[in-house]
């Protein structure tokens, strides 16, 4: 039986003057680790694309981390220097490509700026700048060289019992790697909060009416896998239900 796939929207970098459709490694390797299914990148394309097509060929959607940002104008608000950096093409390779996963029932997890994107496809709005904010955290990811000690697990959430979250990695507090500078201001409407930080910051979501898991966190999972519990989880669960669309798909006789 070959292995389900998940599409991973990719970055748009540029590198000595040309132009690389890109992802982190450790979000590859989490796919593949953690989740046992393999990962195809789309490419950011501000146009071009046939989100159907990608979609009928995959069994989930994996939408990464990123050092940019959504462009504000897409949830409403102006455009400053200090918001950036952008990615347009990302930016309309993300959030058609989620919105159009959710409503085919295909599984779906949103990490960092994927959460971020997931809230703003559904209509949702962004906040920047959140340690600046009175009575927020800073939540930024320490300047440090040493990558373990910048993705540590230093902070504390709190996940709601009967979420969907609770059901793949329990209820109560648990410790994280959350480091971000902009997080979810207004929740979209379709957006159930899952987990919050101690001070308040929305630090989880899930799709209300998914008809499949649809799940989005804030912090970053995909780093840890093989070594922290909560990490081997969530990314566990996402491959279960990426298996079972496969399965389902098959059943139906869709071609893959």
């Amino acid at each position: 039986m070959r292995l389900p796939v998940v599409a991973i929207p990719a970055d748009s970098r540029e590198f000595n003057g040309n132009v690389w459709h890109a992802t982190p490694k450790q979000y590859v390797r989490a796919a593949v680790e953690g989740a046992g299914v393999m990962a195809f990148l789309v490419p950011a394309l501000e146009r071009g694309h046939d989100f159907d097509s990608i979609l009928d060929r995959v069994d989930g959607v994996l939408v990464s981390g990123s050092r940019t940002n959504i462009h504000p104008s897409l949830y409403g608000k102006v455009a400053t220097e200090t918001d950036g950096p952008y990615d347009p093409a990302r930016d309309a390779t993300s959030l058609p490509l989620i919105r159009r996963a959710i409503d085919r029932g295909i599984p779906l997890l949103a990490i960092c700026r994927g959460i971020q994107e997931l809230n703003v496809a559904l209509g949702g709005t962004i906040a920047s700048e959140i340690q600046d904010m009175p009575g927020r955290s800073d939540h930024r990811k320490p300047d440090v060289p040493e990558l373990d000690i910048a993705y540590g697990i230093r902070q504390v959430v709190k996940v709601k019992e009967g979420s969907c979250l609770a059901t793949a990695i329990g209820t109560g507090d648990i410790e994280v790697n959350s480091l971000h500078r902009q997080a979810i201001a207004d929740t979209a409407p379709r957006l159930a909060v899952e987990a919050v930080a101690e001070d308040g910051t929305i630090e989880a979501v899930s799709v209300i009416d998914a008809k499949a898991f649809a799940v989005g966190v804030q912090w970053h999972p995909e780093y840890w896998v093989g070594s922290d519990e909560t990490s081997n989880r969530l990314f566990r669960a996402f491959g279960d239900a990426v298996r079972a669309y496969a399965a389902r798909k098959t059943a139906s006789g869709v071609a893959a």
